[in-house]
């Protein structure tokens, strides 16, 4: 930074020393350093250490393009974006060159010209990271000028000859050169403009509107991509494949401790609000739901079930919660049981099921609840242990519980029943009202699930009971 603030010419910044390279060079140099000094290339990213981040790591030493293979929800996007780190924290360009010119060895005719002119006086600006980085989502409307470039009309309208480069409005493609341009959704990118990135990946030059015109770029280009759009023959030609150099699969976490882990990462916080506290059972079951939905016949599994299913269910069972602890004047804010009835609303539209019955997706979505639950209470408890709880209900015991229910009501409920209180213990929860009202919740509906006790809905209340 200290040869940013300092270095303003050309002459300068021969007399410094400094030396330029391309930009996969570039790359492959700090990811060295990075790897010798064992630091995270991609922080924050979750779960894919011995998966993703290797492939993706030999491609960037092995000079290579990328193109990101995955569902809906696995990073993708985030891994584009976080390639910047590996570029260097700034880099020399001529001054108020479009295309980031290298002073040493400009490309453009506007800036040849200008240094033939200037010399060691032309202008010095430096680019961050950040400036060098391009994303771009494919859609219909793109045009070859929106990523190539094309002929300005104001320009030739101020008197220059539509042969002369300076006519030339760039697209987004040059103005990333000595960068990272990315692609999302490379499939949905119309066949001509497919056609257009040949040069680019390969003989790393552009031409606009039949021009005699060389612009030999220095870009990485990465790319993402659904499987399916992919791999469709049609969606995507064939030549534009063979010239990314590697080919990286994303997938959904491996397991519930990463789902809960990205979860607890992403999920939206707030200052404002009663504390909140989230049981490790609440966060298993939410993270649960969602790896159940990924196998489920129910589910269309082409389209994948994002980490963001996880994410939004669990903001959703804190709101809820938080709603209850204000509405009630309750110091926590504690998930419980029945507060996952609420997942509905941020759930629907975020799976495709298989088929498009009338109230499916509610039936679905229930059905992933009990099944997650059930799951995760077998992990906790044995069935054998908990023959005290069931012998008490047989007696005519039994608890009504609702999400609207104050939580000191749930320990004068713990008192008629010892075995619940031992059960609510081994949880292992913080001595609260509110912790205590969730451990229970889930002790009755793993009981209910496990077929030992009944369940009735009664007026937004539920009732167990023998």
């Amino acid at each position: 930074m200290a040869r940013k603030n300092r270095v303003r010419t050309l002459g300068e910044l021969r007399m410094s020393g400094y030396q330029t390279s391309p930009v996969k060079v570039e790359m492959r140099r700090n990811l060295i350093s990075i790897l010798r000094e064992g630091k995270e290339i991609f922080p924050g990213i979750i779960g894919y250490d011995n998966t993703v981040v290797p492939q993706i790591e030999n491609a960037i030493l092995a000079g290579q393009d990328i193109v990101f293979l995955g569902e809906r929800g696995q990073a993708k996007s985030r891994i584009m974006r976080l390639l910047v780190g590996l570029l260097d924290v700034a880099i020399p360009a001529i001054e108020g060159c479009e295309i980031n010119d290298n002073p040493f060895s400009p490309v453009c005719r506007q800036c040849r010209e200008r240094v033939r002119e200037e010399g060691d006086n032309t202008g010095i600006m430096w680019l961050t990271r950040e400036e060098r980085y391009s994303e771009k989502l494919a859609t219909p409307d793109i045009t070859i000028a929106d990523l190539i470039g094309d002929v300005d009309p104001i320009k030739v309208a101020e008197g220059r000859y539509l042969s002369d480069e300076k006519t030339i409005h760039y697209g987004l493609i040059p103005r990333t050169n000595r960068g990272i341009l990315c692609i999302n959704e490379l499939p949905d990118l119309p066949e001509r403009l497919q056609v257009g990135l040949f040069n680019v990946m390969e003989e790393r030059d552009i031409q606009i509107r039949g021009y005699r015109i060389r612009l030999p770029l220095d870009t990485f280009v990465a790319a993402s991509a659904n499987p399916e759009d992919y791999t469709n023959r049609g969606r995507i030609i064939t030549p534009l494949k063979d010239r990314f150099g590697a080919q990286v699969r994303t997938h959904y976490p491996a397991d519930v401790d990463h789902e809960m882990a990205i979860m607890d990462k992403e999920r939206w916080r707030s200052a404002e609000g009663p504390e909140c506290y989230v049981p490790l059972f609440m966060k298993e079951t939410i993270a649960s739901i969602t790896h159940l939905a990924r196998k489920s016949p129910d589910v269309n599994q082409t389209s994948g079930v994002s980490v963001r299913v996880s994410i939004s269910n669990y903001e959703t069972i804190v709101s809820n919660s938080a709603r209850r602890a204000l509405t009630l004047g309750e110091r926590a804010a504690v998930p419980r049981i029945s507060d996952l009835p609420y997942i509905h609303s941020s759930t629907a539209g975020k799976i495709e099921l298989e088929s498009f019955e009338d109230g499916k997706e509610g039936k679905v979505v229930d059905d992933l609840i009990r099944k997650a639950v059930l799951e995760v209470f077998n992990r906790y408890y044995r069935e054998d242990n908990l023959e005290s709880i069931v012998a008490r209900f047989n007696e005519g015991f039994a608890i009504e519980v609702s999400d609207t229910m104050n939580s000191r009501s749930y320990i004068r409920l713990l008192d008629e029943n010892p075995g619940l209180k031992d059960a609510v213990r081994k949880l292992d929860l913080p001595e609260s009202p509110e912790a205590t009202a969730s451990a229970l919740e889930f002790v009755l509906e793993g009981l209910h699930l496990n077929r030992r006790l009944n369940k009735v809905e009664i007026k937004g209340k539920t009732v167990y009971r023998r």
